[in-house]
């Protein structure tokens, strides 16, 4: 292998879930950013499938494909099975990720993290809210057990509005979480090593996907303003789901924080949003890291992988 070996880093963004608007954001900025520095094409992903023309010996992908068949191991598998290097988690983790349910349950046993207590179930067969109470309470959050972006995300506080939170679904997999009242935090983790906390405050009191999305709908404060006891925990905590999860190169973990200062694991975002706007910059940013060197720093394993495997004449 030459020592002026370059790779070729592809962009992968757009996707067929409900998060395809967001994912095309990422992939823009990221793509932006990695062009700086590396010979990069952006691909837009219009179907389930790999896109064509990827080399396993030149290209280097790097996903910002959000929801299904971008966070849930289906095209990690197809990257897999076609031997290319790509960044961000493997298949296992991927899938397991995806699923918030199995997530806390393991994260629960194996590495004994605190998780709202919750009960899955399916759109065709719902709980009744008097079910739900009795064994969540009153205040309940449901949600999708599969997704993100805060897509069908209801935040109750009465019978009634979870009455009405039920009506509305009709299908797939959900979770009801009890309601953890406090303060919304999430950190992004990269190589293993937690970045800056960072708070999310809606001015609804809610962050759901206009939240999110709609600019001066919330406010987000980089780094959380918490005392550096409460920072460590966080940071540990997010570093334990993150190895505990399995998962590799970068993730964000998100957290709810009593006023106890308890750390309750809400969910890990393996392809998070990578704007220069989203949050795991914002936390970057935090610890000196601007926007280009943070995505760099992002796919820089996945080169090496490529790197070790072209030297070495394995597969990746």
């Amino acid at each position: 292998m030459s020592d002026v070996f370059e790779p070729r880093i592809v962009v992968l963004a757009g996707g067929v879930s409900t998060e395809r608007e967001v994912s095309l954001g990422s992939g823009r900025a990221c793509a932006a950013a990695l062009a700086r520095r590396w010979s990069t094409r952006l691909v837009d992903v219009t179907e389930r499938a790999l896109p064509l023309g990827l080399d396993p010996d030149h290209d280097v992908v790097f996903s910002t494909l959000h929801g299904t068949f971008g966070e849930d191991g289906g095209m990690q598998q197809l990257l897999e099975d076609a031997g290319l290097a790509y960044a961000g988690g493997r298949v296992a983790s991927s899938q397991l990720t995806f699923d918030k349910d199995a997530t806390k349950r393991l994260l629960a046993e194996t590495a004994h993290m605190t998780v709202p207590a919750d009960v899955k179930f399916s759109g065709t067969n719902k709980p009744s809210a008097a079910d739900l109470m009795a064994k969540l309470g009153e205040g309940v959050v449901i949600k999708p057990n599969c997704g993100g972006s805060s897509v069908g995300l209801s935040i109750c506080s009465s019978r009634a509005e979870i009455e009405s939170a039920l009506a509305t679904i009709e299908a797939g997999d959900w979770l009801a979480e009890q309601k953890i009242v406090g303060r919304e935090v999430t950190v992004g983790v990269i190589q293993g090593q937690a970045l800056p906390a960072v708070e999310i405050v809606p001015k609804s009191g809610v962050f759901d996907y206009e939240a999110k999305y709609t600019k001066g709908l919330t406010e987000y404060l980089a780094p959380a303003p918490i005392d550096a006891a409460l920072a460590t925990k966080l940071q540990g905590e997010a570093e334990l789901a993150y190895s505990g999860a399995g998962c590799r190169d970068y993730a964000r973990i998100d957290f709810m924080i009593t006023e106890k200062n308890d750390c309750f694991l809400l969910e890990i975002n393996t392809l998070p949003g990578m704007k220069e706007t989203s949050l795991l910059p914002m936390g970057a940013r935090c610890a000196g890291m601007e926007f280009t060197e943070l995505v760099g720093e992002l796919v820089s394993p996945a080169i090496l992988r490529l790197v070790t495997r072209l030297g070495s004449g394995g597969a990746s």
